[in-house]
């Protein structure tokens, strides 16, 4: 009988034990439910054209873009660290040229805040940026030349500062303490002194100002139009010559899953120099770079 009761106290303990750790173990999963809110978009865009004894004339073409972009986000009391990770490719095929991709970009964005006011933060941000593919430009014969690669460029900016939030569709972040790493992991184009490395090394370290900005707006049902802003300027060298990087994003929601998307990135890096040839001379100059897509798709989010 002793040892029968014996067990039923066991039992017991044992039970409540398992139901505490079940309880407090439920307790944590909604807390940390509560602090975090992780959403993503996945977007793939088709576009094509075609000819067949078209008296005007035409070239085929095709084109698909997958693009990735989740947020991270993690609130408690007046701490918030917003991460973002963007991941974009895409390619085209023309006849006669060939496959060659309009897309490729991995970002990745990390930013601390301690609330100061309504609407202002203290921040440490970090940001990075890559590609995943050798990048090459073409020259009338179809033979392409070797501009970039992956981790050639890569950026790496980051730096304390103080941002303004007045929603997740407004905010600035300010940054007047901020280094700027350059890497070119490629050793050919490290020896060209590509992307402002000096020739032979293989990284280029900046220390300045960031400003980022983003703006998102409805324009109407199911339309919506984002802005964001990138600007950079290099205390060490030519703070005048300011690094530039605006995509403007126009969303068009059909239903549930299919979109129509519009895209144009302009950038301005005075590291970055593009060849021209004139007269079969090819020189170097810092350019303003475009790039524009457009497509038609599927989007899901969650």
């Amino acid at each position: 009988m002793k040892q029968i009761l014996l067990l039923f106290l066991f039992l017991s303990i044992s039970s409540k034990s398992f139901s505490q750790n079940k309880t407090n173990a439920d307790s944590i999963k909604r807390d940390t439910n509560r602090y975090w809110k992780i959403h993503g978009v996945n977007t793939l865009l088709i576009g094509q054209s075609s000819f067949t004894n078209w008296a005007s004339g035409g070239v085929n073409s095709f084109a698909a873009n997958l693009i990735l972009d989740y947020d991270f986000d993690y609130k408690k009391a007046n701490w918030s660290w917003d991460n973002k990770t963007i991941l974009g490719y895409g390619l085209s095929n023309q006849t006669g040229l060939g496959w060659r991709k309009n897309d490729d970009r991995l970002i990745l964005n990390s930013l601390l805040g301690y609330k100061a006011a309504k609407y202002w933060i203290y921040t440490f941000y970090a940001n990075f940026q890559t590609q995943l593919t050798n990048g090459n430009t073409y020259d009338s014969n179809n033979k392409g030349t070797l501009i970039s690669a992956l981790f050639a460029p890569a950026y790496l900016t980051y730096g304390p500062g103080f941002a303004f939030k007045k929603s997740d569709d407004f905010r600035i972040n300010i940054s007047p303490l901020a280094g700027r790493l350059t890497f070119v992991e490629n050793d050919l184009l490290a020896a060209q002194g590509a992307f402002g490395v000096k020739p032979g090394e293989n990284a280029l370290y900046e220390f300045g100002a960031s400003f980022d900005a983003y703006y998102k707006i409805n324009l109407a049902k199911n339309i919506s139009f984002e802005n964001i802003l990138k600007l950079y300027s290099n205390y060490l060298s030519k703070p005048q010559n300011v690094f530039m990087d605006y995509s403007g994003n126009l969303f068009m929601k059909v239903n549930k899953l299919v979109t129509a998307n519009a895209g144009v990135e302009l950038v301005s890096d005075p590291n970055a120099k593009v060849g021209q040839t004139i007269n079969g001379i090819t020189t170097y100059h810092s350019l303003l770079q475009v790039k524009q897509i457009f497509g038609a798709g599927i989007t899901y989010k969650f």
